[in-house]
């Protein structure tokens, strides 16, 4: 049991508590599926990229997917600098897996 539930006794408020972590857990569950689901998709686009002699990083698209993703952010009521953030760093692996795969084959 945590510090939270010891302090918080039987009330309503560790019902709440355990209620609201209970979701999200449910919603990192769902964000770690998501994200494996997107790196399945970008492995693909790694090995397309590969075949045809791109380069691994696309940064015009890039850009664009950052404007598009603090859009969002900002229409979600979340920080665009923290979602700009988390897409830079799920781009920067893409970009390491896309370098592997053209390593690999012999690009």
């Amino acid at each position: 049991m945590s510090e939270a539930e010891n302090r918080l006794g039987q009330s309503d408020a560790l019902q709440e508590l355990k209620a609201l972590r209970s979701s999200i857990d449910n919603i990192d569950a769902a964000l770690v599926h998501m994200l494996a689901e997107r790196f399945k998709c970008t492995q693909k686009v790694g090995v397309l990229k590969a075949l045809n002699e791109l380069p691994p990083a696309d940064p015009a698209r890039e850009k664009i997917q950052i404007e598009r993703l603090r859009q969002l952010a900002s229409d979600a009521h979340l920080d665009p600098d923290f979602a700009e953030k988390f897409l830079n760093f799920i781009v920067r692996e893409v970009i390491r897996h896309h370098e592997a795969i053209a390593a690999k084959a012999g690009n």
